[in-house]
C-alpha cells in the first residue's frame, strides 16, 4: 500500500492541475479566429491591417466588461491576395485544430472563395477589406459581414459626378476578376438609368497594353478603371506611353491605393517615376470614409487621430504611405471590435439555451445563428466611423472624392448615398475640365469692350464736354454782342447742350456686363437711348430751324418775294425745336411703356482655345434689346434719316444767301453736312458690326466724337475768333451799357409801323385795281357804242367827225389811281387830262416806303 500512495498522488496532482486549468472561474477560455491577410500581392493590405487588428484584439482581451471569461486569440495567414493560395489556406484553418469560430478574410477574391465556402461549416464570415458587390448576395453568401462597404457605393458618387458635369459617354477599363466585373455591371446599370452612355469597354488579364491602346483609338476621354494596386501601375505605364492623359483626359481610379502608388518602384513597368506621376495627374478617386472625421470616443474608447498614432507606433516608423492597406486599418480594427462586441451579445442567450461560445463546432448551427444575429444588429461608433450593416451584412458609409492635384491627393468633396446629397469640400477645388457636352468642355465666356479703347474714347469725350461748356459760356457771356445776337445764340446755346448730351452717352455706350450687374443693365440702355435721342433733337433740331427759316424767307416764288420781310420772331424758332423735342420724347416714352429695353445674350459659333485643352470657348455678348427692336429703330432713323436728308437739301439751296438775322447759316449748313455723312455712315455699319463690341463702339462713340467736335468748331471759333480779332465785342459793349435797351426797342418798334403801313398800301393797291378794272370794262363799251354810230353815219359826209371822247363827260371818273402812270390805250388815244394826271402821285413818300417794285404796276396797264 506505501508502495502506491506516490502514484495515486501524482494522478491526483495531474488530475487537480488538468481540473484547475480548465475550470472558467480559474482562467479565461480561448475563441480562435481564423484569419487571411494578404501581405503582398494585388493588394498588400495586411501590411497595416493585421497590425490594426492585433491593436484591437490586444484591447478586447484586457476589457472586463467584454467577454470577461473568454479571450480571443488570432490565427492568421498571408493569402497574397491569390484565391488559390487561399484554398490552401483555407483548408489548413479548417482542418488543423483549433476550431475557428469566425474567418476573417480580406480581398474580395479571396472573400468570395471564403465566404462561400464557409457556409457548409456553419462559420461567420467577416471581412475588413472587401469591396466586391457580389458578396451582397444573401443566398449565395448568407452568413457574410464586412466593416468595407461595397464597392458598388462608388458608383452612385461617379453617376452624380457625371451628370454635375453633363458627361454623356464613358469608357471603362477594369482588371478580369470577379469583384470588378460586378461592380463594372453595377455601374453599366446606373449610368444606363442616367441616360450615360458606355461607349467603350475594355478588359484585360494581366497585361493591359492593348486594352489601352483601343481605348486611344475610339478616343476615350472619361474613363474609369478598376483595378488593383500593382495593375494600376502598369495601365498608366501603358497610359503614359499612349499620351492618354492630360486636360483632355479624366481617369476616376478607385481611393484605397496607397498615396504614393504610383511612386513605388515596380520591375514589371518600364517607366520612371516622373513619367508615372506625370501620367496620373489630375485623376479623380472615389473611396469610402475611412477614419471618422469628428473626434469622439468609440467603443475603443480612442478617437481616430489617436488610433493612427499608435498604429504608427505599432509599424515601428514605417512610412504609412509605403505600407499597403493603411487607410483599410481602421475598418480591420472596426471589425475586431465588432465582432467581440457581436460574441459579448451572445453570451446571456446562449446561456439561456444551455449553450457556450466554447461549445462551438462547425455542426452547430445555434450559435451560429446567434452570432449572426448579433453582428446583424450592430451599431456603435468606431474609428472609421458609425458601424452599422445593411440587410445584405455590407458597410454603410460616405463617399469621399480626391483628386491627384500637384502629386497629392486634395480633398474634392463628399457623397451621401443615403441622401443623394453631393457636398464641395471646403476651399478646394476640382482642377480639370468643367462641364462638358460629350467629352468636350464648353466654357461660357462673356466678350467685353476693351478697357483701353473704352478710356481712350472717354478722354476724347471728357475733352468734348469741356470744349462745349467753354462754347457755352463765351455764347451766354456775349449774347448782347450784335454780332452774336444776330447769330440767334439761344439756339447756340441748345445746339451746344445738345453736342454735350450726346458726349455724355458715350459713357453709357461703352458700360457693360463687367462694370454693372445684368439687373441693372437696363437702365444703362435706357441712358443710351435718352440721352443720344435728346441730344440729337436739341443739337441737329437748333441747326435745323435755322436752315429752314433761312429758306422759308429767301427762297419764296419770284411773284411773292419780299425781301423787306425780314423780320425774326424768335419763339417760331424756338417753338420748331420744342417740336423736334417733343417729338422725340414722345416716341422713346412710347418704347419705353409699351417695349422696354432689356439685356438680351447673343451665343456665337464655339471657339476652340490655342492651348492644348479639351475645351470650347462659347463666346458670349450682351445687347441692349426689345421684342420689336427692329421696328422700333426703323420708325427712328426713317424720322431722323428724313430730317438728316432734309437739312441737306435746304443748306444747299440756301448756300449762296446772306441774311443779317442769322448770319451764320453757312456754318450751320457745313454743321448739317457734317453730321448728316456721318449719321448716315454710322448707323447702318453698328447695325452690320452688332456682333463685334470693339469696333461696334469705336465706330459709332468715333462718330459722336468727330461730329461734335466739328459743330463745335464750326459754329463757335469763328465767332470767338472775330470778336477776339476786331474787338467787336468792346464796342458794342460799350454803346449797349451807354444806350441800354432802348436801340433793339426802337429798332423793333419800327418795323412794326412799317409792317403796318405796308399792309394799309397794299389794302390801297388792291381797291385801286379793282376800279381800274371797272373802268377799263367802262371804256370798252363805250367803244363798241362808238363804232355802232359811225357804221350809222351817212357815207357821203366831206369831212371825218373827231372821235367820242369819253374824258369831256367826267374827266374825274377815268383818273387813275395815286401813284399810277396814265395808261396807254391803241388805237384810242386817250384824253390828256388822264394821263397827265398820273405825275400828281409819283412822289408819294408812303409808295417808295412801300418798297414796291414797279414792274408790278406796270403789268396792270398793259
Amino acid at each position: 500500500m506505501s508502495g502506491l500512495l506516490p502514484r495515486s498522488s501524482l494522478t491526483l496532482s495531474v488530475l487537480l492541475f488538468l481540473l484547475l486549468c480548465s475550470c472558467p472561474a480559474l482562467g479565461k477560455k480561448k475563441l480562435y479566429i481564423g484569419a487571411l491577410f494578404p501581405m503582398s500581392g494585388g493588394w498588400p493590405g495586411g501590411q497595416a491591417c493585421l497590425p490594426s487588428a492585433q491593436m484591437a484584439l490586444d484591447l478586447v482581451n484586457k476589457r472586463r466588461d467584454i467577454l470577461p471569461d473568454y479571450e480571443l486569440e488570432l490565427i492568421h495567414y498571408d493569402s497574397m491576395c491569390d484565391p488559390g493560395e487561399a484554398t490552401k489556406l483555407l483548408y489548413d484553418l479548417l482542418y488543423t485544430e483549433p476550431i475557428k469560430i469566425v474567418l476573417m478574410p480580406g480581398c474580395s477574391s479571396v472573400s468570395t472563395l471564403v465566404a462561400e465556402a464557409a457556409r457548409m461549416w456553419n462559420l461567420i464570415v467577416l471581412s475588413y477589406g472587401s469591396s466586391s458587390p457580389a458578396l451582397s448576395n444573401r443566398q449565395r453568401f448568407p452568413t457574410f459581414f464586412r466593416t468595407h462597404p461595397s464597392a458598388t457605393l462608388h458608383n452612385p458618387t461617379r453617376v452624380q459626378l457625371f451628370q454635375k458635369w453633363k458627361w454623356t459617354k464613358i469608357a471603362t477599363i477594369q482588371q478580369t476578376t470577379e469583384v470588378f466585373t460586378s461592380t463594372l455591371d453595377d455601374l453599366e446599370e446606373r449610368v444606363k438609368e442616367a441616360g450615360i452612355e458606355i461607349s467603350v469597354r475594355q478588359s484585360f488579364l494581366t497585361d493591359p497594353a492593348v486594352a489601352v491602346k483601343n481605348l486611344k483609338r475610339q478616343d476615350a476621354r472619361i474613363i474609369v478603371g478598376l483595378f488593383y494596386e500593382t495593375e494600376a501601375r502598369k495601365v498608366f505605364c501603358e497610359v503614359y506611353k499612349e499620351k492618354l492623359f492630360g486636360k483632355k483626359h479624366v481617369w476616376f481610379l478607385i481611393g484605397w491605393y496607397a498615396d504614393n502608388w504610383f511612386k513605388i518602384k515596380d520591375p514589371s513597368i518600364n517607366c520612371t517615376v516622373e513619367q508615372m506621376t506625370e501620367a496620373v495627374e489630375g485623376h479623380v478617386t472615389t473611396e469610402i470614409v475611412m477614419l471618422n472625421p469628428e473626434t469622439v470616443r468609440g467603443a475603443s474608447n480612442l478617437t481616430s487621430q489617436e488610433f493612427l498614432t499608435q498604429l504608427m507606433s505599432k509599424l515601428g516608423g514605417k512610412n504609412s504611405e509605403e505600407t499597403g492597406g493603411f487607410q483599410e486599418a481602421p475598418l480591420a480594427y472596426d471589425a475586431v471590435w465588432a465582432l467581440a462586441l457581436a460574441l459579448n451579445k451572445t453570451v446571456g442567450p446562449l446561456r439561456a439555451k444551455g449553450l457556450r461560445l466554447e461549445d462551438f463546432n462547425y455542426n452547430n448551427r445555434g450559435i451560429t445563428a446567434e452570432i449572426y444575429r448579433a453582428l446583424n444588429t450592430s451599431s456603435f461608433e468606431g474609428v472609421s466611423g458609425h458601424v452599422v450593416f445593411d440587410a445584405q451584412g455590407s458597410r454603410m458609409a460616405w463617399t469621399l472624392i480626391e483628386q491627384l492635384q500637384g502629386g497629392s491627393y486634395k480633398k474634392i468633396g463628399y457623397y451621401d448615398s443615403t441622401k443623394g446629397n453631393l457636398s464641395w469640400y471646403g476651399n478646394d477645388k476640382w482642377i480639370g475640365p468643367g462641364p462638358p457636352a460629350d467629352q468636350t468642355v464648353v466654357i461660357e465666356e462673356f466678350r467685353y469692350l476693351s478697357q483701353r479703347l473704352f478710356v481712350t474714347v472717354s478722354v476724347f469725350a471728357g475733352f468734348g464736354i469741356l470744349l462745349g461748356i467753354i462754347c457755352l459760356t463765351f455764347n451766354i457771356y456775349n449774347s448782347n454782342v450784335r454780332y452774336i445776337q444776330n447769330s440767334q445764340p439761344y439756339l447756340n446755346n441748345m445746339t451746344a447742350v445738345g453736342c454735350m448730351m450726346a458726349l455724355a452717352a458715350i459713357f453709357p455706350l461703352g458700360i457693360d456686363g463687367l462694370h454693372v450687374h445684368k439687373t441693372q443693365f437696363p437702365v444703362v440702355c435706357q441712358f443710351r437711348l435718352w440721352l443720344l435721342g435728346l441730344g440729337f433733337s436739341l443739337a441737329y433740331g437748333s441747326m435745323f430751324t435755322k436752315i429752314w427759316w433761312v429758306h422759308t424767307v429767301f427762297t419764296k416764288k419770284e411773284d411773292k418775294k419780299d425781301r423787306r420781310k425780314q423780320h425774326l420772331e424768335p419763339w417760331k424758332l424756338y417753338a420748331t425745336v420744342g417740336v423736334l423735342l417733343g417729338i422725340d420724347v414722345l416716341s422713346l416714352m412710347i418704347w419705353q411703356i409699351v417695349d422696354p429695353l432689356h439685356i438680351t445674350v447673343e451665343k456665337f459659333t464655339r471657339e476652340a482655345p490655342k492651348a492644348d485643352l479639351d475645351v470650347l470657348i462659347q463666346p458670349l455678348l450682351e445687347h441692349c434689346s426689345s421684342q420689336k427692336m427692329n421696328t422700333w429703330l426703323g420708325v427712328v432713323y426713317g424720322y431722323k434719316g428724313l430730317l438728316l436728308l432734309l437739312g441737306i437739301f435746304l443748306a444747299y439751296e440756301t448756300k449762296s444767301i446772306s441774311t443779317e438775322k442769322i448770319n451764320d447759316h453757312r456754318a450751320v449748313g457745313m454743321a448739317i453736312y457734317n453730321v448728316a455723312v456721318l449719321c448716315m455712315i454710322t448707323a447702318p455699319v453698328t447695325m452690320i458690326l452688332s456682333s463685334q463690341q470693339d469696333a461696334s463702339f469705336a465706330f459709332a462713340s468715333l462718330a459722336i466724337v468727330f461730329s461734335v467736335y466739328i459743330t463745335l468748331v464750326v459754329l463757335f471759333v469763328p465767332k470767338m475768333r472775330r470778336l477776339i480779332t476786331r474787338g467787336e465785342w468792346q464796342s458794342d459793349t460799350q454803346e449797349t451799357m451807354k444806350t441800354g435797351s432802348s436801340t433793339n426797342n426802337n429798332d423793333e418798334e419800327k418795323s412794326r409801323q412799317l409792317e403796318r403801313e405796308n399792309k394799309e398800301l397794299q389794302k390801297i393797291i388792291q381797291e385801286k385795281e379793282e376800279r381800274v378794272s371797272e373802268l377799263r370794262n367802262q371804256l370798252s363799251e363805250r367803244q363798241a357804242l362808238r363804232s355802232r354810230r359811225r357804221a350809222s353815219t351817212i357815207s357821203n359826209q366831206n369831212h371825218s367827225t373827231p372821235p367820242l371822247n369819253v374824258h369831256h363827260s367826267d374827266p374825274r371818273s377815268l383818273a387813275p389811281p395815286p401813284g399810277y402812270p396814265a395808261p396807254t390805250l391803241e388805237p384810242h388815244p386817250v384824253s390828256a387830262s388822264f394821263a397827265n394826271s398820273s405825275s400828281l402821285y409819283q412822289h408819294d413818300s408812303k409808295i417808295s416806303r412801300n418798297n414796291c417794285h414797279t414792274s408790278r404796276l406796270q403789268l396792270l396797264y398793259k
